[in-house]
């Protein structure tokens, strides 16, 4: 059994990896709501906290990187660095952080998305943030040290998260949460790395 950090364990996206986490003991994150630690991804200290506070786990699975939707002739630069900082660089924070703490051979799974491959209006920033993560993690597993793997999951929209969504994203098939969360359970379970596992109908 290992023990598992969840990043956004309350969202349904977190709920989604959940299911896929079953062999596992898992510690909860998140910014708030009864979750183990808290954790703000887009600040190094509460990042590096929260693996501290941990202390000795073998994975870290992300599910969580905010982002702003706009129109890109009005976006701001400001709504541009609010995505970056979350989906991109806080990210790559917990990866360039984590891997001071977590055990050798671990293993971190980050959250992309589809829309860096299937674009839709308003989403310029999440789709170029996703865009990077998936970079990111096919370069950066060729530089981890001690064995330790990384891979992203790219899915497309939650069934469960189509009430919100769906409206956005016509002519989209979403997928069931319990599916994506085999892509987590790939990512952790396995023996995949620098990997992006896209989850799409």
């Amino acid at each position: 059994m290992k023990t598992v950090i969840l990043i956004g364990a309350l969202g349904k996206m977190g709920q989604a990896a959940l299911t896929g986490l079953g062999n596992q003991r898992v510690i909860t994150a998140g910014r708030s709501g009864e979750v183990d630690h808290i954790v703000d991804i887009t600040n190094e200290q509460s990042i590096r906290e929260l693996y501290e506070t941990v202390g000795n786990f073998d994975a870290v699975v992300n599910t969580v990187g905010f982002c702003e939707y706009a129109n890109f002739t009005e976006m701001t630069e400001a709504q541009w660095m609010t995505t970056v900082m979350s989906k991109m660089m806080g990210q790559i924070n917990l990866v360039r952080i984590g891997q001071e703490y977590i055990a050798d051979g671990g293993s971190f799974t980050l959250i992309s998305g589809i829309l860096n491959v299937k674009p839709i209006p308003f989403a310029i920033a999440d789709a170029t943030t996703s865009g990077a993560i998936d970079t990111f993690v096919k370069c950066v597993s060729l530089e981890m040290p001690r064995n330790i793997r990384i891979n992203v999951v790219n899915p497309t929209v939650l069934s469960e998260a189509w009430d919100v969504y769906g409206e956005m994203m016509p002519g989209f098939e979403p997928v069931s949460g319990r599916l994506v969360g085999k892509a987590f359970e790939r990512s952790v379970d396995g023996f995949i790395n620098g990997e992006v596992i896209v989850v799409d109908a």
